[in-house]
């Protein structure tokens, strides 16, 4: 009698659970569109997947037809032919939202960076969200060049 095959779990199926890479950034693979952003927010720990969830709702929101990608294990967002304008990225206690010309946003996002132009916005737990602010941080940023990546 032949042995049958187990289902062969990929990163693509649906029993496959993102792993969590040290300081809680949900593990994704690199891919294009919105399905691979949707899984690494469902695979962001806690409080952060519904801060995740908002946060891409504003974006598309702030910019119809928005491009997205998982690159780094981190999503991005851009515009098509002019590179990415944001990338967000989880640690232990925090959300990081980096702007990849921040330093041209008015007024500038209060985090500093090593990369000259950008500026980072930090999500706590229970912080609240300035949506307006984030809108037009969002805005603004699509407007400039992007990071090509």
């Amino acid at each position: 009698m032949a042995k049958a095959k187990s289902p062969k779990i990929t990163a693509g199926s649906p029993a496959a659970k993102p792993g969590l890479l040290s300081g809680g950034n949900p593990q994704i693979a690199k891919g294009y569109g919105d399905a691979p952003v949707q899984a690494y927010i469902a695979a962001m720990p806690g409080w952060k997947s519904e801060v995740g969830r908002r946060l891409d709702q504003l974006i598309v929101q702030a910019v119809p037809g928005v491009r997205k990608a998982v690159k780094w294990n981190s999503p991005l967002y851009g515009m098509e032919g002019e590179g990415w304008f944001l990338g967000i990225h989880c640690f232990t206690k925090y959300i990081k939202v980096a702007f990849f010309r921040g330093l041209s946003l008015k007024p500038v996002p209060p985090g500093e960076s090593k990369s000259k132009d950008t500026r980072h916005f930090h999500i706590h737990e229970n912080d609240p969200l300035d949506e307006e602010q984030f809108i037009s941080w969002v805005k603004q940023a699509s407007q400039l060049p992007g990071e090509r990546m």
